[in-house]
């Protein structure tokens, strides 16, 4: 007995050992996130300094996804915001605005005074009410090393006639997350799904809120029948009649301690709005769409496109083995017709001249090939290689699977086209290099491409590139803005690069700044208590620590907490203080902290 007794205090020791763990744990969590929400209101100090709007002629935006990329409503021009970049060690957050000309096919940035704090996975809508209207709702901001993030569960509006962002304050709204999808509904914003993950733990959603464009609030919805299972990445749409269809999606659950189980999800829903004008009454039910079914993926891109159809672009199949993922990446495209409830492939239209020299080759060729593949099926699938070599010599291999060249034409071949010459055949026809999480969006019936990325072994490539199609015609891809090798950049877990590690710890952009916004941001700080020759960090700080204070309490608002304005203050006194001290001093501020 005595001996049991021992056991029994022994275990019930491991248990408050394990309860005090875990106590600790949740109290650390709650720290990280306090960290984080500093972290952003550091930046967003920073922001504020902005204080008229600045338009500039810029190159393509830098690589990124996970961003937004919207058509404006009311002119020929693409919105991208936000985004995020990870270059194997540090990831970069961004909340910058750019606007792409499509007629003049140039890219001008756009800085806009208090802008939403810097985000990725969030969502996007443009409406032409008010002159055109940009809504963003939700997403996620990542501590440098990726292991922490915030979910922001806010929402803005960019006036776009005006170029100013305000921040519409209305509760009853869902809660943060992040990989939902929102879409514009009549005259409301429509928003489902989507994930939160914390560092212990993830949930995935399936509410869904109207929020009206009208009376700015929020309404949860309670759709009767049955609905898709919690997901996030899925494809949303509407029709005209003012209803909903959703497709696909991921989510992943817990199937034993340390253990998650992902799913594809390849199911379709319908939710209708039988209620009277201005009455909510949405009803869920199943689709068993027809066609050619897109084949199971995650992190494909979508947009509406013309004639009730929705476009489908890319994303990746990941086989998941015990300590690896090895990912298959598409450029395919598939549309929905929402009239027809039909899937179809989207296939370009072989040009004439290719299907003349396809023609007169497989004549030529038509006994060695009956001798050689005798008893075989006809010409399978066609394996295409690409090589891209980065600045840092890396080879990228790209491996992509195409339908065969001969079954293609034998579908399309017309009797009676006029003879030409094999100098007027066309090559290889472009296309975007397979990949996921790019942005899509279609402006008068063109899809445009942009960004996105693909993995070679342990190596992600973050795309910069910019595509288009006309979806009307479908004969094909144009290259408006081509990958940059220079761009590309991936430092293992063993490089030590100290200036790297700075600029993604301050969440700044990875590329050099131009001298011209050098120049802006030295005005910018010359409001700043300016740090005296030799000071060190120690000296600097108590000597100007009420002005940082002060400072940090204009920009997060009189609720904010005494101990976090102060952590804010000092991490604002820091970061202006290692841009400013002389080489020599740096390292007594790091010291001091």
């Amino acid at each position: 007995m005595g001996k049991k007794s021992k056991k029994e205090k022994k275990v019930k020791g491991a248990e408050k050992t394990a309860a005090k763990m875990e106590k600790k744990v949740t109290k650390r969590c709650k720290k990280e996130e306090d960290d984080l929400e500093a972290m952003i209101a550091q930046f967003q100090s920073l922001d504020a300094t902005k204080t008229q709007v600045l338009e500039t002629a810029a190159p393509p935006p830098s690589p990124r996804l996970n961003a937004s990329l919207s058509a404006h409503p009311e002119k020929d021009e693409l919105i991208l915001f936000g985004g995020e970049y990870f270059n194997g060690q540090k990831t970069f957050l961004y909340n910058e605005l750019f606007i792409y000309s499509i007629k003049k096919n140039t890219w001008t940035k756009v800085d806009v005074p208090s802008p939403p704090p810097r985000r990725c996975a969030h969502q996007a809508v443009a409406v032409s009410q008010g002159g055109g209207q940009l809504w963003v709702f939700g997403g996620e901001f990542a501590s440098p090393d990726g292991e922490q993030f915030y979910h922001y569960k806010d929402l803005w509006v960019l006036h776009l006639a005006t170029k100013t962002w305000e921040q519409i304050k209305a509760s009853g709204g869902p809660s943060g997350r992040s990989g939902h999808r929102m879409v514009a509904c009549k005259r409301q914003l429509i928003v489902f799904g989507g994930f939160h993950e914390s560092t212990r733990d993830y949930v995935y959603y399936n509410d869904i809120y109207s929020f009206n464009l009208d009376t700015f609030k929020w309404t949860k919805l309670s759709p009767t029948g049955t609905g898709p299972t919690p997901r996030s990445g899925c494809q949303m749409a509407t029709t005209q009649e003012g209803n909903i269809v959703i497709y696909g999606g991921y989510s992943k659950q817990k199937v034993k301690k340390d253990v998650d189980k992902g799913t594809l999800h390849t199911d379709m829903f319908y939710m209708k709005n039988d209620g009277k004008e201005g009455e909510d009454k949405w009803v869920w039910s199943r689709i068993s769409a027809s066609g050619v079914k897109p084949t199971p993926r995650t992190g494909f891109s979508m947009a509406a496109g013309p004639n009730n159809r929705t476009v489908l672009f890319g994303g990746v199949h990941d086989e998941e083995e015990e300590e690896s993922i090895e990912g298959d990446f598409f450029n395919d495209l598939y549309f929905y017709d929402m009239v027809k409830s039909r899937w179809f492939a989207g296939q370009l239209k072989v040009p004439k001249s290719e299907k003349k020299k396809r023609r007169r080759d497989k004549k030529a060729a038509a006994d060695a090939e009956a001798k050689e593949n005798a008893g075989q099926d006809s010409q399978g699938p066609v394996e295409i290689i690409k090589e891209i070599v980065a600045e840092d010599g890396t080879v990228m291999t790209i491996k992509q699977v195409v339908s065969s060249p001969d079954t293609e034409a034998e579908k399309s071949e017309e009797e009676g086209e006029e003879e030409e010459s094999d100098e007027d055949a066309t090559g290889p026809q472009v296309e975007p290099c397979p990949r996921s999480n790019a942005m899509t969006a279609v402006n008068h019936g063109i899809l445009y491409v942009y960004g996105g990325m693909f993995e070679v072994g342990d190596r992600q490539f973050t795309l910069n590139d910019l595509y288009s199609l006309d979806l009307h015609k479908m004969e094909e891809w144009k290259v408006l803005v081509e990958m940059d090798p220079k761009t590309q950049e991936w430092l293992d877990e063993s490089d030590d690069d100290e200036d790297d590690v700075e600029g993604a710890e301050g969440g700044s952009e990875e590329e050099d700044e131009e001298s011209s916004d050098d120049e802006c941001e030295d005005e910018q700080e010359e409001d700043h208590p300016i740090v005296n020759p030799s000071e060190e960090y120690v000296d600097y700080l108590p000597r100007t620590e009420q002005y940082w204070i002060k400072l940090a309490r204009r920009n997060m608002g009189p609720d904010a907490k005494e101990k976090k304005v102060h952590k804010v203050a000092h991490a604002m006194a820091q970061t202006f203080y290692d841009d400013q001290a002389p080489s020599g001093a740096q390292g007594s501020a790091e010291d001091g902290v």
